[in-house]
């Protein structure tokens, strides 16, 4: 089985939207191998988007992603498990995001896209370790 990791971000959780966002996946088959409601320190958020270092939006990103608590989740699949999850978040931009994925449902803003997904086999095994360390083997 593969893994991957998804953050339903602040926004989500504020908005009641956690429940509906794990549904979807569990509707597609996967499964849900660990989660936990958890507020994200600045340190955890700034080692989470580390690659974004530098770039004009990356303090209001840290600011976005520690401003109240999200729902952490590990989620399992029979192959390309991250791939599958992009699909259903949909493109970054909920507003070009089409109808039927999250972001293109529930989603209106930019700054504020409901969820995040790992992005590659790589990324979902960093990003486990790094919020979930006891599954990452």
């Amino acid at each position: 089985m593969d893994r991957t990791f998804v953050i339903c971000k602040p926004d989500a959780v504020e908005r009641g939207l956690v429940g509906e966002i794990i549904d979807r996946f569990e509707r597609k088959g996967l499964s849900l191998v660990a989660g936990e409601l958890r507020a994200i320190d600045e340190a955890t958020a700034r080692r989470h988007y580390a690659e974004h270092d530098g770039k004009p939006f990356f303090a209001d990103l840290v600011s976005f992603i520690t401003r109240g608590p999200s729902f952490l989740l590990v989620l399992e699949g029979p192959e390309e498990t991250w791939k599958v999850v992009r699909t259903l978040m949909g493109t970054t931009n909920p507003r070009e995001a089409a109808p039927g994925t999250i972001r293109g449902d529930l989603g209106i803003l930019l700054t504020e896209n409901l969820v995040h997904g790992s992005d590659s086999p790589e990324a979902a095994e960093r990003e486990t370790a790094l919020f979930f360390p006891a599954l990452h083997v």
